[in-house]
């Protein structure tokens, strides 16, 4: 709290030190965390058994009972079931726009494709992260306020962070490799040779200013800037750095599998963990990409079907949830977990699940928002929607308002010039308000 800040709470009368600190906690920035569980997760072996429909249909798995009475969740989620107070499932999420795998919907909440902007506004739809990049910017000096943990991945839209749009290179992910780590400081640079080297960039780059009609150039101004608050500030490298984390956190989360699972995403608790640090430091929105949710086949393998892929998520995404918690950011920060669609009712003959658009589920979890609640609800079969469908849409517009901004109120302009609202006429979930 500032000094004037301070005499103004003393004024209204002697405060409380938990007071106090609520006070000054009221002024932490709001941000945003969207887990992509790329290559579609099996909606029905995760939070919406069905132990009464046939084998064929129910699968190998079991329900437990969590510690909300009346709501059970899969036995590979048994730490999430600990907590289902703090966190909601959605199991009548629609709006995918088909059944090829692309993280453009989740990142997004409207209908495309990471790579083709055909059908899209001018400059192609922009992420929720450059979204809210370009509305509300940095939240803190050094750090920028969109960082994506995707790495490349052999299936591109599995290793996407979010893509910029129309809104250019300057709002689009920052993406802080393992690789690229020991860029982040200046090492033995000063920052008088430093200084110099960003007034001859300037030099170079002021001559062409005069004839960019692109915005390329703008957008790259944009993004030189947080490159060069991030190497005159060691809050990014510190943010990045898990050593400086308590090791009884670090054991809490786990490891899981840094390596790219297949042509995906690695399994890699430790991201979620720096989700966690990289909002507390200072963005505004962190986006991380889990595993390879794509089982056409042997879906019950204990390494590279579910019941591989869900332990490792449940030990990260429960970590995270009870690490806001406990650190009083569960009001402050919004976790989403999803896919891009959901599995075949239907167990095929190779042991697997298939792509279906029909419905799938949600993770949701902090922003101050209603837990301890199951959203909507499919049929016997899982299969279609019978309570309460919810849009991708919705679940952006309810990430939107969390973060302050109303999306059917707030526009951003397109490669012409035209205003564009942040969701299609969603509403925000009124069961999370």
């Amino acid at each position: 709290m500032s000094r004037r800040d301070f005499l103004q709470v003393g004024a209204l009368g002697s405060l409380s030190l938990p007071q106090l600190l609520a006070a000054g906690a009221a002024k932490n920035h709001k941000a945003v965390i969207m887990i992509y569980m790329a290559g579609a997760p099996p909606h029905q072996d995760l939070i919406d058994l069905k132990p009464d429909a046939p084998k064929e249909y129910r699968g190998a798995l079991n329900p437990i009972p969590t510690n909300v009475p009346g709501i059970q969740i899969s036995e590979l989620l048994p730490n999430l079931a600990g907590i289902m107070d703090k966190w909601s499932g959605i199991r009548s999420i629609i709006g995918a726009p088909g059944g090829s795998h692309d993280s453009f919907m989740c990142y997004s909440g409207r209908k495309g494709s990471t790579f083709n902007t055909t059908g899209q506004a001018a400059g192609g739809w922009p992420s929720i992260g450059a979204a809210i990049s370009k509305l509300q910017g940095p939240a803190k000096g050094g750090i920028p306020p969109f960082i994506g943990l995707a790495p490349k991945a052999g299936h591109p839209p599995y290793g996407a962070s979010g893509k910029p749009g129309f809104l250019g290179i300057g709002h689009g992910p920052f993406k802080p490799t393992n690789q690229s780590k020991g860029d982040l400081t200046l090492n033995d640079v000063s920052k008088k040779r430093f200084g110099s080297r960003t007034s001859l960039l300037e030099g170079f780059d002021n001559f062409r200013r005069d004839v960019d009609n692109s915005g390329y150039l703008a957008g790259m101004d944009a993004f030189t800037q947080q490159a060069m608050g991030v190497l005159t500030s060691s809050k990014m490298a510190d943010a990045l750095n898990l050593e400086k984390e308590n090791p009884k956190i670090l054991e809490r989360y786990g490891k899981g599998d840094p390596k790219n699972f297949g042509d995906g995403a690695p399994r890699n608790n430790t991201h979620f963990l720096m989700a966690r640090r990289l909002v507390e430091a200072g963005a505004r929105v962190v986006t991380l990409n889990f595993g390879r949710w794509d089982f056409h086949s042997n879906i019950y393998d204990a390494k590279s079907g579910v019941n591989g892929h869900a332990p490792i998520f449940d030990q990260g995404l429960a970590a995270l949830i009870q690490d806001l918690h406990d650190r009083g950011l569960d009001k402050d920060v919004a976790v989403v977990a999803w896919g891009e669609f959901g599995r075949t009712p239907k167990i095929n003959k190779k042991g697997g699940r298939d792509h279906w658009p029909n419905v799938s589920c949600a993770f949701v979890a902090g922003g101050g928002m209603n837990h301890g609640q199951m959203i909507g609800a499919s049929d016997k079969h899982a299969a279609e929607p019978a309570e309460r469908p919810v849009h991708m849409g919705e679940v952006h517009a309810t990430l939107y308002q969390h973060m302050g901004i109303d999306p059917n109120a707030t526009t951003v302009a397109d490669l012409t010039g035209r205003p564009q609202y942040l969701v299609d006429g969603w509403k925000s979930i009124p069961e999370l308000s």
